[in-house]
């Protein structure tokens, strides 16, 4: 990553929230609700959103085959044809749509957008067409926050020579928190937050998390979002989230922190 962090030294608090696939096709008015009171707030909000579901429906309507890797989407030049029209064509219109409906402004942005998210392949011969961020242009997002418009981001990166990377968008959300000096990020999921013994935890820590898993409260795909928060956390993001629509969930904080609360 070759971006600077961006420095506000207003007092504002500032959050990234990351909308999943699954989530963005059940948004409700609840959601935009939540949305619009923690901007009145005075919070600085910026969407990312990746679009899975619909990738994959318009895939399979194509006849082309997609598999994933790692938790990565391995991306050929037809699969990335779909995943740059699917993002920027449907799914990020559409959520921008839904947000100013809401009474909010929002504007949608890509990495093709004033070179918002310069990206390089991750590894050509293993996944394709898929990035890997090297630099954010956080001056651009600075002056649409400063103005109170969501940028709302399509997880599509750019790279140098003008083609079109799949990026994944926990990656995303997180490089994008760090860019921005965010005081936290929220993953939003079809669920609210980590579950154990039947109980939602308003709180956890990477070494309960790992407890959690070895014994077997957590499984399937909350572990490698929980696994992503936790690589946040140690990447200097303060407080990373798991959350449902309603913006609340867990709240996953080294324990440092929750020794000094």
């Amino acid at each position: 990553m070759t971006t600077s962090k961006s420095t506000h030294h207003t007092a504002r608090k500032r959050m990234v929230i990351k909308l999943g696939g699954s989530t963005l096709e059940g948004l409700n008015k609840d959601f935009f609700i939540n949305f619009k009171k923690l901007q009145d707030s005075g919070v600085e909000l910026i969407i990312t959103h990746g679009g899975g579901p619909a990738i994959n429906r318009e895939l399979a309507a194509r006849g082309i085959e997609s598999h994933t890797l790692n938790g990565i989407r391995v991306t050929n030049e037809a699969a990335m044809n779909v995943v740059q029209s699917t993002l920027i064509g449907q799914v990020n219109p559409a959520l921008v749509h839904e947000l100013t409906s809401a009474g909010i402004e929002a504007i949608g942005l890509n990495g093709f957008d004033g070179q918002l998210m310069v990206a390089d392949y991750l590894d050509k011969d293993v996944y394709g067409f898929v990035g890997a961020v090297k630099a954010i242009n956080t001056a651009l997002l600075e002056t649409l926050l400063t103005v109170g418009i969501i940028p709302v981001i399509a997880c599509v990166g750019a790279s140098e020579a003008g083609l079109a990377l799949n990026i994944n968008g926990d990656t995303v959300a997180s490089e994008m928190a760090l860019a921005l000096g965010a005081d936290s990020l929220l993953l939003v999921t079809d669920v609210s937050g980590i579950r154990v013994y039947d109980e939602y935890q308003t709180m956890a820590t990477p070494s309960l998390i790992h407890q959690w898993i070895e014994q077997g409260h957590l499984y399937g795909g909350m572990i490698p979002k929980v696994q992503g928060a936790i690589d946040c956390l140690y990447a200097g993001i303060p407080s990373v989230q798991i959350v449902g629509e309603t913006l609340i969930g867990t709240t996953i904080v080294t324990s440092d922190k929750l020794h000094a609360t």
